[in-house]
């Protein structure tokens, strides 16, 4: 009966270990980079040119989106997570240019993932489109 119970304890042990495993893996799969060659704009908010991280909560229609840079928290808003016939060899970011001259993202790339991240608030009129890696 001890065999038993000891038995039960290990199988108890290996699907949490298990269980923990697969959420760290969910989280690790929710945040990707973003590398913006020239400044632009996210929800309002302007970043400049270099790395950041993206992360996010969620699947479909609304995705809660955070862009850090570093530890510091830059800008949140919403997204579309955008599913994709296949994932992109490298991550691409899409960008608008606006009829003033700004730059506002509009779509995160992330290479070797089946979506993308379609940044909410950023339609509207354009005077062109171009790509920042």
């Amino acid at each position: 009966m001890n065999t038993a119970l000891n038995l039960q304890r290990s199988l108890k042990g290996i699907l949490l270990a298990g269980a923990v495993l697969l959420a760290g893996s969910a989280l690790a799969s929710s945040k990707g980079p973003l590398e913006l060659l020239e400044p632009a704009s996210v929800a309002g908010t302007q970043l400049k040119t270099g790395t950041y991280t993206v992360q996010w909560e969620g699947t479909g229609d609304q995705v809660q989106v955070k862009i850090f840079r570093g530890n510091k928290e830059v800008v949140s808003t919403s997204a579309r997570m955008v599913p994709l016939e296949k994932p992109l060899d490298h991550d691409a970011t899409l960008l608008r240019r606006n009829d003033d001259g700004t730059v506002t993202v509009t779509r995160i790339n992330f290479g070797g993932k089946k979506f993308a991240l379609e940044i909410s608030g950023a339609g509207g009129s354009s005077g062109g489109t171009g790509a920042a890696r």
